[in-house]
C-alpha cells in the first residue's frame, strides 16, 4: 500500500528504529526529501509569506489529523524547513514516512 493512503499509529516508544533497508524502501516514495543526521528533511520556497503560510497551517491540521508532528522552520519570509522523526525512538519511524508522504501530497 502506498504511504499517502496509510495512517499513522501512536508510537510512545519501545518499537526499533527502521533499518537502512526499510529506509531505503519508503525513501523511494518520496519526493524532494533528504536524509539529514537520520531525519526526513524538506526545504520549501513560496512564493510569499502568505503562501507560506497558508501551507504551515495545512501542514499543522495534517499533523494534527495524523498525530504525529514535524518540526518546522519558517525563515526568511519565504523559506520553509520541515523536519520529521520519531523522538520517541530517537529514529525513524514508518509513521515518519507517511507523514512526508502525505506532506508532498499538500
Amino acid at each position: 500500500m502506498s504511504l499517502h493512503k496509510m495512517k499513522c499509529e501512536a508510537c510512545e516508544g519501545g518499537i526499533p528504529k527502521l533499518s537502512p533497508k526499510e529506509v531505503r524502501s519508503y525513501f523511494g516514495q518520496l519526493s524532494g526529501w533528504k536524509l539529514e543526521k537520520g531525519r526526513l528533511v524538506k526545504r520549501l520556497e513560496f512564493k510569499n509569506f502568505l503562501e507560506a503560510m497558508r501551507f504551515v497551517n495545512k501542514l499543522a491540521r495534517l499533523a494534527e489529523k495524523e498525530q504525529h508532528h514535524p518540526d518546522f522552520n519558517l525563515y526568511s519570509w519565504n523559506k520553509l524547513d520541515v523536519t520529521i522523526y520519531t523522538h520517541s525512538i530517537k529514529g525513524l519511524s514508518k509513521n515518519d514516512f507517511i507523514l512526508a508522504a502525505k506532506i508532498d501530497g499538500l
